[in-house]
């Protein structure tokens, strides 16, 4: 996903696309990996003094509930970044600096043999570790 399909996305969904709410885009599309919303409003607290954790929250949740950002858990902390939207895949996550690398590999074929009477409507596989420039040498 990149700014415009997401700007486009608020749109068809109802929502405003506002400066603030581009910006917070624009943070997301720069970094590289997971980041927090107090990376978010450390970054926007320059430009709008008095931002409150509140706004930062709130347009986190929107952009999580219309597919616009995914979020994890890292470190007892949520975390997002911009959906991946070109391909399935699921990723490896460094616990330290929150980057990603994408994993084509899933489990689903095994899961559903194990779960045959089940009804599966959604996944998400993440596995958890150091990535090379983290990892004690």
């Amino acid at each position: 996903m990149d700014i415009n399909d997401a700007m486009k996305r608020l749109k068809e969904n109802g929502y405003k696309a506002t400066g603030k709410r581009k910006e917070i885009l624009e943070f997301f599309q720069q970094a590289d990996g997971y980041r927090t919303a107090k990376d978010l409003i450390q970054k926007l607290e320059k430009r709008y003094k008095g931002i409150s954790f509140d706004t930062i929250y709130r347009n986190l949740h929107l952009y999580t509930k219309i597919g616009i950002l995914e979020a994890t858990e890292l470190n007892g902390e949520k975390q997002f970044r911009f959906t991946c939207t070109h391909h399935h895949h699921h990723h490896f996550i460094c616990k330290d600096c929150g980057k990603t690398k994408e994993i084509d590999v899933c489990p689903m074929g095994e899961v559903k043999q194990a779960l045959a009477n089940y009804e599966i409507e959604d996944h998400k596989f993440e596995i958890y570790g150091l990535c090379p420039l983290c990892k004690p040498a």
